[in-house]
């Protein structure tokens, strides 16, 4: 069936012949004769729709843009971005009673089961001042960045419709699921202050330090948030093993236990190793200006005593050792350089960012395509 009023680019031409009567569809209203095809015109008058489409200014809608023009369009959908990681976070627990509540009860009763078993039971604690605020601190500062990670590996699969429907930088998806982890990391630290004034951690002018710190983790978390987006929009199974990797990343970043005081001589790159990696930087980073217990104790702030860095290793680390004890642990040799953690974290969020960004821009034109 024809339509002579309709352009003839747009015609679906029905032929009759021999072929499998069941070969063409018509994906439009309109109805076959039996028999007959449908066969989908490629030219308007002879010219190709290719180029049809470039001499009136048509691109492909899924087209990559340069670098510079790609951040523009960012740039500009910054409020797109805002509203759309706000609307989320509020539709995310709207069916549960205690509402926003679980942003925060989420990661206090992961510290609370953490707290039980590896404080009470397994007595990791030894040697840590302050092990409550020590391990929430950790805990919530690790869970931003576990959340932002497991959450947009899916972010482009899971918004198909979204991205076939309009036009706009696919970017902008797990730029706005950072900004979900971070508008609840701004409501869990509201929790993380009132436990660390509650164990009775001092107010100083170290705890301004925390804004820089969770920038560059936010940073970071963007950075490595793209990479994993276009990971996950490639290969289902990434999400799957998302958390496990996660998980063992938790063990290892000195959420619950202390890397900086771990006696470990003949293989102390190891322990460089494990202080360097960015989830231990920005956990220790927010630690140091939180609290002061961390400050006073940490390996090397206070000039090398064998005698006391021995009394620390043979009492500090009892169950029932004294909180002076534990201190001791300033007079010992550190393996990393502190002074030097600002420029390895910074170093960390640059990189993430501009790794993370190159390599979820090379493949814009193929996501939605799945």
């Amino acid at each position: 069936m024809t339509d002579q009023k309709t352009p003839k680019g747009a015609r679906l031409a029905a032929r009759s012949a021999s072929r499998d009567p069941g070969a063409g569809r018509l994906a439009a209203p309109g109805q076959l004769q039996a028999g007959d095809i449908a066969v989908l015109s490629t030219e308007v008058d002879g010219e190709p729709l290719a180029e049809l489409a470039r001499r009136h200014g048509l691109r492909p809608s899924a087209q990559r843009p340069p670098v510079s023009e790609y951040l523009r369009q960012l740039w500009r959908r910054r409020h797109f971005i805002f509203a759309f990681a706000t609307a989320r976070n509020i539709a995310m627990y709207t069916e549960a009673k205690l509402g926003q509540l679980w942003q925060v009860l989420t990661p206090l009763l992961n510290a609370g089961v953490y707290f039980l078993i590896f404080g009470l039971l397994l007595n990791i604690n030894r040697g840590v001042p302050n092990y409550l605020a020590f391990l929430v601190t950790g805990v919530f500062v690790f869970n931003f960045t576990q959340r932002a990670f497991i959450s947009s590996s899916s972010v482009i699969t899971s918004s198909l419709p979204l991205i076939r429907a309009l036009q706009f930088p696919r970017a902008s998806l797990p730029l706005a699921q950072v900004m979900i982890e971070l508008q609840q990391m701004f409501l869990s630290m509201v929790v993380l202050i009132g436990i660390v004034l509650a164990t009775g951690e001092p107010v100083t002018w170290y705890w301004l330090l925390v804004i820089p710190a969770l920038l560059l983790q936010t940073v970071f978390n963007v950075g490595v948030g793209m990479l994993v987006a276009r990971l996950g929009s490639q290969a289902n199974d990434f999400s799957q093993l998302l958390p496990f990797l996660m998980r063992t990343w938790l063990y290892v970043s000195g959420v619950i236990f202390s890397i900086q005081t771990l006696d470990i001589r003949t293989y102390r790159w190891a322990v460089v190793l494990l202080e360097v990696n960015p989830a231990a930087l920005y956990i220790t980073l927010v630690r140091n200006a939180l609290l002061q217990s961390q400050r006073l104790s940490a390996p090397g702030s206070k000039p090398f005593s064998s005698t006391l860095c021995h009394t620390w290793h043979t009492l500090g680390h009892q169950v029932n050792a004294s909180t002076s004890f534990q201190y001791d642990s300033a007079y010992c040799h550190y393996y990393a350089n502190p002074s030097h953690f600002w420029y390895y974290a910074i170093g960390w969020a640059v990189a993430a960012a501009v790794i993370g960004f190159f390599f979820f821009w090379r493949a814009e034109a193929r996501y939605g395509r799945g």
